[in-house]
């Protein structure tokens, strides 16, 4: 069984394990003419994740912007196109939802097994254990 790999999706918290995550992303996609699209997902408390704008303030959204303009740099560099999202809500669940979801054509993630945890709120070591068996899609855990 041949898995093709056109859109990788590559989740981001600016922690090493993250940016191993796509250094095997950007790997990858070069053996496929693939793309990557970094999903930086900043993790908020209940309520305030149903609020459309998720109440992200200033210096979180110039780091998420940050770590997704390091991401593109990373990617370009070696010949590959990326494309950076975020979002505000629960990790581990918005991922998967955003793989799951038809219409963003997700053929693999590739993941960092440990993230940030709480002292920046990103990611909880256990979201990648979530998006493993939670995801449609394949998902390659990088250590």
């Amino acid at each position: 069984m041949v898995i093709k790999t056109k859109k990788i999706l590559v989740p981001l918290d600016g922690s090493k394990n993250s940016f191993r995550g796509l250094d095997m992303a950007i790997h990858l996609a070069r053996q496929s003419n693939g793309t990557i699209t970094a999903l930086a997902v900043k993790s908020m408390p209940g309520i305030y994740a149903l609020h459309p704008l998720g109440f992200l303030d200033f210096n979180t959204m110039k780091e998420i912007k940050k770590i997704l303009e390091q991401a593109k740099v990373r990617a370009a560099k070696k010949g590959i196109q990326l494309t950076g999202k975020s979002l505000a809500g629960d990790p581990g669940y918005d991922i998967a939802r955003f793989v799951n979801n038809s219409k963003n054509k997700v053929d693999l993630v590739v993941i960092g097994a440990r993230g940030r945890g709480s002292v920046k709120e990103m990611f909880l070591g256990s979201v990648s254990n979530y998006v493993l068996h939670k995801s449609k899609k394949p998902v390659l855990i990088v250590k």
